[in-house]
């Protein structure tokens, strides 16, 4: 399968300015981090809160520009592109956020919140976009009749189901769910998984799925990359991540899923 994205040895450091009397320090938010997506699969980044996840999200589409590091684009390096000259990029990589109440512009209606991607790139008529909108409501499971409504009117899995049909608006290439389903119910995380996975069928989507909920990214990966303080420390396919993991952090890891079965308490990952 052809490569969507390719990051070789990616960096991302955020250095606090110091005082008179407090001496500067540097976060290594990101430290030399390699990974790749082909074209239709997930890639599930997971670690726990605070171990440089949605800072790497961000870097690889460049909404954090990184400190060192290459970042390929089907090929083609956009590692020092401008903002100008990645605004035509846009359209083939877009990102849902965690909490789509923030994400969303509350004064807007979701007519309008959706369309935001056509007027951006200056894609299609006022009578086009209107119907495009309508569709991708559809699309996502939402009625026509949502477009004249606000994100307030709407329940948290709703609202995510509104920022999905915003990223996908252009038929992008590569999508980052960062942490997407994580302030959702069970239930609806369900829906909502199986709506990215239905969508991802659909469009031949690559996906960077970023979580710290070990379960949910087993759900919905083809391979796992696992994250310990800005590093990768083990990468692989979801069987041998979840089977048989060699690093000591995942064991650990996996060991702090919840169990449904008091008599699968007792069992462990193996060993390498």
């Amino acid at each position: 399968m052809e490569e969507i994205i390719r990051v070789e040895n990616l960096k991302l450091y955020f250095t606090s300015g110091g005082g008179v009397f407090r001496k500067g320090y540097t976060v290594k938010a990101v430290d030399d981090v390699s990974l790749f997506v082909r074209r239709g699969e997930t890639l599930g980044l997971v670690g726990e809160s605070g171990c440089g996840k949605s800072s790497l999200g961000r870097a690889i589409l460049k909404l954090y520009e990184p400190t060192g590091g290459r970042i390929f684009f089907e090929g083609k390096d956009i590692t020092e592109l401008s903002s100008r000259e990645m605004r035509p990029l846009r359209k083939d990589m877009q990102i849902v956020f965690q909490d789509p109440l923030e994400s969303l512009n509350q004064r807007h209606t979701i007519g309008m919140i959706i369309e935001e991607p056509f007027v951006i790139h200056n894609i299609g008529s006022k009578e086009e976009r209107k119907k495009w909108v309508k569709e991708l409501l559809v699309k996502v499971g939402l009625p026509e009749n949502a477009i004249n409504r606000y994100p307030h009117e709407f329940s948290g899995g709703q609202r995510q189901r509104i920022g999905i049909a915003r990223a996908i608006a252009l038929k992008p290439k590569l999508l980052i769910c960062d942490e997407s389903v994580s302030a959702l119910d069970v239930s609806v995380q369900a829906q909502i998984l199986n709506l990215l996975l239905k969508l991802q069928q659909e469009m031949d989507l690559a996906m960077i799925f970023i979580s710290h909920d070990l379960s949910v990214v087993r759900h919905i990966s083809d391979r796992v990359a696992v994250m310990y303080f800005g590093e990768i420390v083990e990468h692989g396919s979801v069987k041998q991540i979840f089977d048989a993991p060699k690093a000591e952090y995942t064991r650990k890891l996996l060991s702090a899923i919840p169990v449904s079965h008091p008599r699968l308490r007792k069992r462990k990952p193996a060993r390498a």
